[in-house]
């Protein structure tokens, strides 16, 4: 592997030298740029295998920025990794890299369990012997299982209860990184957040593929009912929770980081095709959603107590209203920052029918 920038920051004087995991991607390039600029007295080092999901076009804007450096890597890679490690000091790291696409979960299982289990363990054993002085783990709403009842909500204790292979891959990978902080008193702080939308994000996710099916003049998918409901929470917002957790959190917590705007799938789509086609009756409405087979386990709602982390002094900020405009906005100029996105663009991933099959009106 080479790293795509060339300047050496090894000798410079940084308050924070931090390492950035799965920064090409959706989340992770938000905080990177958000890092970068706001903090140039930081040294931001980005690593990403640059996989299918993820592009360097999410970070045109501080490409050039001398406190930041882009390496691609493969963070199952060990040795490689205590080379980062070593040469760029690395003194903090914020760990997004993952597999986190739940319908290819359930048909290449294995590829979730080596990155987001194996990759994790690499790294924290790497960032553990380089004497880190923190490392954020971020996981994901749906490690805790979708059962929860109306009204009923996620805290920061509540069991975790995994019901599919991507969620699985995520717990197993949170008791690994605490068992750093009980053996090791490793400084270890776990996030897990709502659905994030937002620019940047690979069509694969509900909110991006809708778009993209719309502006293409196509129906929007639904799996099963659509009745399954999720909380939504704008990039810009979590990325803003990232950075008081890095400040601010402390060694051995957990973070929840919810939204309280909850929205069923059906919902979603029929408000994005008011916006976007302008229809306004229920029959116009309809001709526009494809009802398909659902996923071989569909959890109903992800439901969190967010109390923990506004403790901290964060709050959402962007309206669903105002986050969705940009979201489309974005979309409209960005749509091809990936050579694959029109692929995405089907009711399931391309090649997992042996898991989901034929489509139903």
């Amino acid at each position: 592997m080479a790293a795509s920038t060339t300047r050496c920051c090894c000798k410079k004087t940084f308050k924070k030298r931090i390492l950035v995991t799965g920064g090409a991607g959706f989340i992770g390039s938000h905080v990177v740029i958000l890092l970068v600029e706001r903090y140039p007295e930081y040294y931001v080092v980005n690593l990403d295998k640059l996989d299918y999901c993820a592009s360097l076009k999410n970070l045109q804007k501080i490409q050039d920025k001398p406190n930041y450096k882009f390496i691609e890597g493969d963070i199952c890679e060990a040795n490689y990794l205590k080379y980062i490690f070593q040469c760029e000091k690395i003194d903090t790291v914020l760990h997004f890299a993952a597999q986190t696409h739940v319908d290819n979960s359930f048909w290449s299982s294995l590829a979730f369990t080596k990155t987001n289990v194996y990759g994790t363990h690499v790294l924290i054993n790497v960032a553990h012997e380089a004497k880190v002085k923190r490392f954020i783990h971020v996981s994901t709403d749906e490690v805790y299982g979708g059962g929860t009842d109306c009204g009923s909500t996620h805290s920061e204790t509540s069991p975790l209860n995994p019901s599919n292979p991507y969620a699985a891959s995520k717990a197993a990978a949170e008791f690994i990184v605490m068992s750093y902080v009980e053996s090791f008193k490793f400084p270890v702080i776990i996030t897990r957040s709502n659905n994030v939308y937002g620019p940047h994000q690979y069509p694969e996710k509900v909110i991006p593929k809708f778009i993209g099916l719309l502006m293409r003049d196509e129906k929007c998918f639904i799996h099963g009912s659509g009745l399954q409901a999720r909380n939504f929470l704008y990039v810009t917002d979590v990325a803003e929770a990232f950075i008081k957790i890095l400040h601010d959190g402390q060694d051995g917590e957990t973070y929840n980081i919810g939204s309280d705007i909850e929205i069923s799938i059906l919902e979603l789509a029929k408000r994005l095709i008011r916006k976007i086609k302008g229809e306004e009756t229920e029959e116009g409405i309809h001709e526009y959603l494809k009802f398909v087979m659902d996923r071989p386990f569909n959890d109903k709602r992800y439901p969190m107590d967010s109390s923990k982390v506004k403790a901290l002094g964060w709050e959402p900020k962007v309206s669903w209203e105002e986050g969705l405009n940009k979201t489309l906005e974005w979309y409209s100029c960005n749509f091809q920052n990936w050579p694959t996105a029109e692929r995405a663009l089907t009711p399931f991933p391309v090649g997992c029918n042996n898991v989901c099959s034929s489509d139903e009106d």
